[in-house]
């Protein structure tokens, strides 16, 4: 990486500019002198990717025309292969292929993961690569009876990644979690209307 800093993938001189006007720059200063954004994978960091079942994949043509494009797929699907590279395998979608066209001009990426039920987030910065005709590959990224078609792999080397405060993040559940929680209320519910039932209604008596 060519930066003086891991922080300079973000903060352009522009964006110091208005860090500095807005008084924010004294403390990201003290934060790149520390050694600024993380470069490599952490534990923790592979753990929260690992409980992930989707996340968003901002690319941009030659020009810097931007595109975002959402990936899902079973948790754990984007896989830590080492502590400076991830990997996925691509699936089959609606075929415009605008991510792995804008990789064939500019292979800068940034991947932004959110955990709603926990209100955290986190964003990755590196280049990818896109892999074909890469079976042994695809067939490691590829998760355990996942009915998905795989059309090529796309392999990260992580530049830098970073946290964010969980301010604003609304909370949550996943559907799943949310049909356990119904399931065992109703059960409940059915328990105390048996009870009522044998016992009938409680007596009452004014005084």
């Amino acid at each position: 990486m060519n930066a003086d800093s891991s922080t300079d993938l973000a903060f352009t001189p522009a964006v110091k500019a208005i860090q500095e006007r807005r008084g924010s720059r004294g403390a990201y200063a003290k934060m790149e002198a520390r050694g600024g954004f993380p470069t490599l994978v952490t534990p923790e960091l592979e753990q929260f990717i690992a409980a992930r079942n989707s996340f968003y994949l901002a690319t941009a043509s030659a020009d810097g025309r931007p595109y975002m494009q959402h990936k899902g797929g079973p948790k754990g699907f984007l896989k830590v292969l080492d502590e400076r590279t991830l990997a996925f395998a691509d699936y089959s979608g609606n075929r415009q292929y605008i991510s792995i066209g804008n990789l064939a001009e500019n292979p800068r990426v940034f991947l932004f993961l959110m955990d709603y039920e926990n209100q955290e987030r986190i964003k990755i910065w590196g280049r990818a690569e896109v892999v074909e005709n890469d079976p042994d590959l695809i067939s490691r990224l590829m998760p355990e009876n996942y009915r998905a078609r795989p059309e090529q792999a796309i392999v990260i080397t992580v530049e830098a990644w970073d946290g964010n405060c969980k301010s604003h993040i609304p909370h949550l559940i996943p559907a799943e979690e949310a049909a356990k929680m119904i399931d065992s209320l109703t059960q409940k519910i059915d328990v105390l209307e048996s009870r009522l039932e044998i016992c009938g209604p409680p007596d009452v008596t004014d005084h």
